[in-house]
């Protein structure tokens, strides 16, 4: 009896390795004549940012309608962060449909999706300032610190939980300076050696992008050379939104890597930490800014912002992982959106993050699936988002604890209000109600803790 041998082998369909190629930038009217090389031109990427309105409408012209570009002058007036856009992300939203793109909703606002903040949010939600014994220096962990470098970045992202301080002065807002001053630096590094606790430095703003190769040499041989210091990361939203730069900016990726090889000769690590939140930020220019940094053994981490309308399923946040993961950037943490002040359209439910990250785990490689955190407010850090000890789904209250970084006190989360019934939300519009809801909340966290 012959046996036929099949050797053909079975189709596998992989759209995380679909990433966008090609000059897809010239579909829009401003970038219809832009060739690769000028593309790919960090500096032209920075001098053609949209910053305005105005900037807008040149770039777009007639592709989108007027009802429109009056929703983003209303949406700019109200919001408080700066708006900046690069182009290589303006080439990347669907203007076909832009009241529902994904990076549209991260980056532009509109003044007809806006809702009303929760009453419980405030401006510096998570007391970073508070835990600040040096301006810029947030020294929250044990260990580890947070070292805001600068208040600028290459974009600004809508739902930023330190819109407090990035960007300029908006009509909403009058920030907090996070400016490049020599002398914060040196009272920074002076805090670090006093502190022989601390091992660990997140370099950020702001956004590590937009320190000059020489500062960024500066920053990171002066951190270095402090004893106690064991690891660097390097934060910045970049490779999402502008990976050119790996690409045309030699003098800084240079440096990066230099430290990189540095501070591993000397049993220290320096990595990079960076910020993709949708499948569609993913491009083969991306592909070929972490093949740079992957050659020379530079370790990526994704941070991710769960937020509505954006990658706020499943099916979305499973492909960003994968995508991610084959540029070899390892998926690190995906935060429950920040109480942020103007974008209670991008915030989601406690419980809509736990039902997506059980979704996540086994989809793919555990060291490549990332872990749901709410950053709690009040200053109390990360905490795993199902390790509250008291979450009340009718009234959005989830009550967390953190007993290694502030022992014996109680933090609160609150969900949207448009999550909640109507008849919660107006209890959350009266003081006494929303008092109530807090206490309750907090005393049944107490018996759960006990």
């Amino acid at each position: 009896m012959n046996l036929e041998i099949n050797n053909e082998k079975p189709q596998i369909h992989k759209p995380h390795l679909n990433f966008k190629k090609g000059e897809f930038w010239r579909h829009i009217p401003a970038y219809q004549d832009v060739d690769d090389k000028l593309f790919l031109d960090h500096k032209w990427q920075m001098k053609m940012t949209i910053t305005s309105v105005k900037k807008l409408l040149d770039t777009l012209k007639e592709i989108v309608s007027e009802e429109f570009y009056n929703d983003v002058k209303q949406g700019f007036q109200e919001s408080p962060m700066a708006v900046r856009i690069t182009p290589y992300v303006m080439a990347l939203i669907d203007w076909n449909n832009p009241y529902n793109d994904p990076l549209r909703r991260q980056f532009l606002p509109l003044a007809s999706q806006r809702l009303p903040d929760h009453p419980e949010l405030h401006l510096d939600t998570l007391h970073e300032q508070d835990d600040s014994p040096v301006h810029g220096l947030t020294h929250r962990y044990p260990d580890k610190v947070l070292f805001l470098a600068l208040d600028i970045c290459p974009v600004y992202c809508r739902y930023c939980t330190r819109s407090y301080a990035i960007g300029s002065d908006t009509e909403e807002v009058h920030k907090v300076k996070m400016q490049q001053d020599m002398k914060r630096y040196e009272q920074m590094f002076e805090y670090l050696k006093a502190h022989p606790e601390v091992e660990d430095v997140v370099l950020s703003g702001g956004d590590a992008f937009m320190l000059r190769p020489e500062r960024l040499d500066f920053l990171l041989k002066n951190l270095l050379a402090i004893p106690n210091i064991l690891r660097i990361r390097v934060a910045t939203k970049g490779p999402a939104i502008l990976p050119m730069k790996i690409l045309t900016d030699s003098a800084w990726t240079d440096t990066l890597i230099q430290y990189v090889e540095l501070g591993r000769k000397q049993g220290k690590e320096v990595c990079l930490h960076t910020h993709f939140s949708h499948p569609d930020e993913v491009t083969d220019i991306s592909q070929k800014a972490m093949q740079v940094l992957f050659e020379a053994g530079v370790t990526v981490r994704n941070q991710s912002v769960l937020q509505r309308g954006v990658n706020d399923s499943a099916e979305t946040m499973i492909l960003l992982n994968r995508r991610i993961s084959a540029l070899h950037v390892h998926p690190y943490y995906v935060y429950v959106h920040d109480l942020v002040k103007g974008v209670e359209d991008l915030r989601t439910t406690v419980q809509e993050a736990i039902d997506i990250e059980k979704m996540i785990r086994g989809s793919t490689a555990g060291f490549n699936t990332p872990t749901f955190v709410v950053d709690a407010p009040g200053g109390g850090g990360k905490r795993d988002v199902h390790s509250y000890e008291y979450y009340d789904r009718e009234t959005g209250i989830s009550v967390y604890t953190a007993p290694s970084v502030k022992p014996g006190q109680y933090f609160m989360y609150f969900d949207p209000l448009q999550s909640l019934s109507k008849d919660i939300q107006l209890k959350w519009l009266n003081p006494t109600k929303a008092q109530e809801m807090k206490l309750d909340a907090l005393s049944n966290a107490k018996l759960q803790y006990k």
